[in-house]
C-alpha cells in the first residue's frame, strides 16, 4: 500500500487499467493463444488422441504437399471464396441501395432479409437439401418437370454440387451484409447528393463518383468478413452432403471439413493440425490485406 500511495495519479490510472484488463487478457490468452500454439506444436507430431505424442518434424507438412486430396480441397476453398464473396456483395449492395430508397414497409422488408442470417445454418442446409431432391420430393426439380425441363442432379454432380451448396451459403449471409451496407449508405452526408442534384449529375455518376467511394470502409469490412466466412465454410457442406461428406470426388469439400474428417474420422491429429496451420496462415493473410486496405484509406 505504501508503494501505491507513492505513485503519481497517472501511474495509479495505469495500475487500475491493468487491474481491470488482467482477467480479460488472461481469459483471451487461455482461450486463443494457448490453443493456437498447441495446434502449431501438434502439427510437428504424430498423435491419435489416445497414445503418446511422438515427434515427426515436417513429415505432416510434407504429406500435405504431396496429398492430391488436399490440393483439390484447397482449390475448392478458394472457389467458395472467389465466387461467394463478389456475388454476395453485389447482390446485397443492389438490395440495400434500393431498399434504402423505399419507405413503404421498409422495416418489415429489412427484417425479412435479415431473418435467414438469424436462422440456424443446419436447419437451412437441410431445407435446401430437400429443395434439391429429385422428383417427386424436390421443389426445384418438381418445378422444372412442370415446365418440361429435365431434372437436374444438384448435389450428386461434380459440376453442380459446389454451386448448389454455395447458393444457400450466399443467401444466408445476405441479411447481415444488407444491414451493414444500409448503415454505410445512411452515414453518407445528404449534402453531397443535394449538390449533385443541383449540378444535374446523372444517377450513374452519383453512384460511381459519390456513393461507392464513400462506401469504401464498409466495402472493405464486408469483403474481409465475407472472405473469412467463405474460407471457413463448413455447416452447409457437411449437412447438405451428409451421405457423402464433401460431395462426389471431393468436389465440394472445403478445408475445414477436411480438418474435421482427418481429426475425428481418421484420428490423425498431427496431420489435421498441419491443415489447421495452413488455414490459419490463409486467414492471417486476409487479415493483413484488410489492414493494408484500411491504411490506404
Amino acid at each position: 500500500m505504501t508503494l501505491y500511495r507513492n505513485l503519481s495519479i497517472r501511474q495509479k490510472q495505469i495500475v487500475w487499467a491493468w487491474a481491470f484488463l488482467a482477467l480479460p487478457v488472461l481469459f483471451y490468452s487461455v482461450i486463443r493463444f494457448y490453443p493456437t500454439g498447441n495446434a502449431i506444436l501438434i502439427s510437428f507430431q504424430d498423435w491419435n488422441l489416445l497414445g503418446d505424442r511422438t515427434w515427426a518434424g515436417f513429415d505432416n507438412y510434407a504429406k500435405l504437399m504431396a496429398d492430391p486430396v488436399f490440393w483439390k480441397v484447397f482449390q475448392n476453398t478458394f472457389v467458395y471464396l472467389l465466387l461467394g464473396t463478389p456475388v454476395s456483395l453485389v447482390i446485397s449492395f443492389v438490395i440495400a441501395y434500393h431498399l434504402d430508397k423505399l419507405r413503404f414497409m421498409h422495416g418489415f422488408l429489412r427484417m425479412l432479409y435479415f431473418l435467414p442470417f438469424m436462422t440456424s445454418a443446419v436447419a437451412m442446409a437441410w431445407v435446401w437439401r430437400w429443395f434439391y431432391q429429385p422428383v417427386p420430393i424436390g421443389l426445384f426439380n418438381n418445378f422444372l418437370a412442370s415446365v418440361g425441363i429435365p431434372q437436374v442432379n444438384f448435389l450428386n454432380s461434380t459440376t453442380n454440387a459446389l454451386p448448389s451448396i454455395l447458393a444457400p451459403a450466399v443467401w444466408a449471409g445476405l441479411g447481415f451484409q444488407i444491414i451493414i451496407f444500409m448503415a454505410g449508405l445512411r452515414a453518407i452526408p445528404k449534402s453531397y447528393y443535394e449538390a449533385a442534384k443541383i449540378d444535374g449529375v446523372s444517377t450513374w455518376t452519383v453512384l460511381w463518383e459519390i456513393t461507392l467511394p464513400l462506401l469504401k470502409p464498409t466495402i472493405v469490412f464486408l469483403v474481409v468478413f465475407s472472405s473469412i466466412g467463405f474460407l471457413r465454410i463448413f455447416d452447409h457442406v457437411f449437412n447438405m452432403t451428409s451421405q457423402n461428406p464433401g460431395g462426389p470426388l471431393n468436389s465440394t469439400k472445403p478445408l475445414v471439413l477436411m480438418i474435421y474428417q482427418t481429426a475425428f474420422n481418421s484420428f490423425d491429429m498431427g496431420y489435421a493440425a498441419a491443415q489447421t496451420v495452413v488455414l490459419f496462415l490463409v486467414l492471417l493473410v486476409v487479415s493483413l490485406l484488410q489492414l493494408r486496405l484500411l491504411r490506404d484509406r
